[in-house]
């Protein structure tokens, strides 16, 4: 009983961390953690552009309504697994094309399956429908149930229509890797939003209504903007 007790704590830990994470008050540390995040999706953007194995991508993403860059998705378990991590979105202006953000988001989930060890992955979603970045700027989305999801091929072909609402890119330890995203649930990290633009920012004042900024966002904005060119 201790053991199963033992396993499903574990197997909970990915969704709960993301869960805590999307609850507390901004700390002191949250800044920093903030931009932290920043640079590390920056990084995690431009090694996925540079990746011969994912040449599909940048086409993805030139055809894109946003894009969600998860740096570090912690997959852990043993018969039961969960996984979770911290990110950012950006979304592309309708009018002027240019990007704009980023908003903070966390990723959580739980799965049942025969899964061993721990791993982790960085993760790069691409955002195809404007039905789908409206529910993430308000509500909670959970993937495969409330907007459908797919994985991008290696090679030249996204390996999704147009009509998929995300198109996730996946890479474990540099190779790749069909990681599966369904029922995961994305939700905002309202203590990063807060901290990072210095006053409570939802992702409406982020990303629509354009009411804050961080001059610290230029390089991955600027990162994103080449890569969808």
């Amino acid at each position: 009983m201790q053991t199963t007790r033992f396993r499903a704590s574990i197997a909970w830990a990915g969704i709960a961390t993301a869960a805590f994470c999307a609850s507390t008050p901004a700390l002191a540390s949250d800044r920093s953690d903030a931009q932290e995040l920043v640079t590390r999706s920056r990084t995690a953007l431009e090694a996925l552009v540079q990746d011969k194995d994912f040449s599909g991508f940048r086409m993805a993403l030139s055809q894109a309504r946003g894009v969600l860059i998860f740096p570090n998705v912690v997959k852990v378990g043993f018969v039961l697994g969960g996984s979770g991590g911290s990110g950012v979105l950006l979304t592309r202006d309708p009018a002027s094309k240019s990007w704009v953000g980023p908003a903070f988001y966390t990723m959580g989930s739980a799965s049942l399956g025969l899964q061993a060890g721990a791993s982790s992955a960085e993760m790069v979603m691409v955002i195809n429908s404007q039905k789908a970045l409206d529910s993430l700027h308000t509500n909670k989305l959970k993937l495969g149930g409330d907007a459908s999801v797919a994985l991008g091929s290696k090679g030249a072909g996204t390996g999704a229509t147009a009509t998929t609402d995300f198109i996730v890119y996946s890479k474990v330890k540099g190779a790749y890797a069909g990681v599966a995203v369904d029922g995961s649930v994305l939700d905002v990290r309202q203590s990063l939003n807060t901290a990072y633009y210095g006053q409570p920012a939802t992702p409406i004042d982020i990303l629509v209504k354009r009411s804050v900024n961080n001059p610290e966002a230029a390089p991955l904005l600027t990162a994103v903007e080449q890569a969808a060119k």
